[in-house]
């Protein structure tokens, strides 16, 4: 139960401060991209090191289905973390609801370019994103301190190149809590299957350089 309860706690975490930032730029114009980005990579990296040893800290179903796929997470508890992270991500999007009533999007992720562009994009950040998850996290114990940081900063430098195309999503909770919670489905489907695919791929690859990380 404590490693769901963490997995609740860091995506609402991640959730709330990462499209809080969105919300905040909408409202004054006074921050950018740079600001968002940065939020999303340090609020990763603080979730990691403070839960990454109970749950491991996916905070992302793509994450987890992952992990999975890496016979890295046993099957009984793959559907538990998924919906403990949704959970999650649905009570930071009504909490922002309820602090910003008049905003429309909540954060949403709608993309600026085509649908197989975005999807295509979607794809490749995850792929990255979860590559280094996977690599980093069986690194051994006295580099692991490592793992937050490389982590963060992936997911920063992921919503830094692609937040003003895509969003930079890489995680489907991230995706769904707003977009239910603000009326905007328009494109949701890349969001929900793009990073699943980039998960795959990453298994796949981590699998075909014959490292430990994947059995």
């Amino acid at each position: 139960m404590r490693k769901y309860i963490c997995e609740f706690i860091g995506t609402f975490v991640l959730v709330l401060a990462g499209t809080g930032a969105i919300i905040i730029n909408d409202f004054t114009g006074k921050v950018n991209q740079v600001y968002i980005a940065t939020v999303f990579g340090l609020v990763v990296s603080a979730v990691i090191y403070s839960t990454g040893n109970i749950s491991g800290a996916h905070i992302n179903p793509a994450v987890t289905f992952g992990f999975w796929l890496a016979k890295r997470l046993p099957g009984k508890t793959l559907l538990p973390y998924i919906i403990s992270q949704i959970s999650g991500a649905m009570l930071a999007s009504l909490s922002l609801k309820l602090l910003f009533p008049s905003h429309t999007t909540l954060g949403s992720t709608i993309p600026a370019i085509s649908t197989s562009k975005a999807f295509g994009i979607e794809i490749i950040l995850t792929f990255l994103l979860m590559f280094v998850i996977i690599r980093a996290s069986a690194l051994p114990r006295e580099k692991s301190i490592v793992a937050g940081i490389a982590v963060g900063a992936t997911v920063g430098i992921g919503a830094l190149f692609a937040g003003p195309i895509t969003g930079g999503s890489m995680n489907p909770a991230r995706s769904l809590a707003p977009a239910l919670i603000s009326g905007h489905l328009e494109q949701l489907w890349i969001y929900l299957i793009a990073p699943f695919v980039g998960a795959i791929l990453a298994i796949t690859t981590c699998r075909a350089t014959r490292n430990n990380c994947c059995v």
